[in-house]
């Protein structure tokens, strides 16, 4: 039965380098560097690119265990998401996965770990954002600013770690994006009213989930609803902390990302 089991796993490992180089061989590997500090970053770019038509941007931040400074983890979760061909032929778009190092955290955030169970978060939106999230936003407001960059039409999601700056980067740039669908993630439910009338929310959580409490997604669902907004929200009843399976495996998420449009261009 041991072996069994490790066999299993091993091919399970197997499968996951496998479309790791598959998405690896579409994204391309890029970094921006400002001043002391890296952004390694892969970006997809839509078949057939030109600089003379206009794209949609998705930018998608990883969990807490993709990061590195490999410029390849990034890719694990996600990224063959974007790579169906039916879809990328229907809604041709640039696709950025930026990476961050081992030793920072998207989210400006302090985190509890003296009790037992899941972790305590306090997010820190009224201090200046962590030195990667700092070279993200760098990043997009350059890419907003390309003749090919659709200004409508920019969008951002991110699952555990990545679903709180996913949060945080609406609070820090609530005029940026048009939709968003951060995946077991959390935020300062004091933040939403710079972006609750201005970006489409679809949020997810696992109501199992053992490593981020599901209520830091119904406190920020809660806290929309109170301001005004009208987020969609999936709460997974049989769902652990990887519930990013589940909501990648909707049938209607970038079908629902992608129909979202900003009303007034910034």
């Amino acid at each position: 039965m041991e072996t069994k089991k490790i066999v299993c796993y091993l091919f399970s490992i197997f499968l996951v380098s496998i479309g790791i180089a598959q998405s690896g061989n579409s994204y391309e590997k890029e970094i921006l560097i400002k001043g002391k500090d890296t952004l390694r970053y892969r970006i997809l770019w839509p078949i057939d690119f030109t600089e003379d038509k206009e794209y949609p941007v998705v930018l998608f931040l990883h969990g807490a265990g993709e990061r590195d400074n490999d410029n390849q983890k990034q890719l694990v979760h996600g990224s063959r998401l974007f790579l169906d061909s039916e879809f990328r032929e229907k809604h041709p778009s640039i696709v950025i996965f930026p990476q961050c190092p081992k030793n920072d955290y998207w989210s400006n955030i302090s985190i509890d770990r003296t009790k037992k169970g899941r972790e305590k978060f306090s997010f820190k939106y009224g201090e200046i954002p962590n030195s990667t999230l700092a070279l993200v936003i760098d990043l997009m407001d350059q890419m907003v600013n390309k003749n090919f960059t659709k200004n409508d039409q920019v969008y951002i999601g991110g699952l555990s770690m990545g679903g709180m700056g996913t949060f945080e980067m609406l609070y820090r740039r609530p005029n940026m994006f048009a939709a968003a669908f951060p995946i077991c993630g959390g935020g300062d439910p004091n933040s939403v009213s710079e972006y609750v009338n201005k970006v489409a929310l679809w949020i997810f959580h696992g109501a199992r989930d053992t490593v981020v409490d599901p209520t830091f997604s119904v406190d920020m669902v809660e806290a929309i609803l109170k301001a005004g907004g009208f987020p969609k929200f999936s709460l997974y009843d049989f769902a652990n902390h990887n519930s990013w399976d589940t909501a990648f495996a909707e049938p209607e998420l970038l079908y629902w990302l992608f129909s979202n449009k900003k009303k007034n261009k910034e």
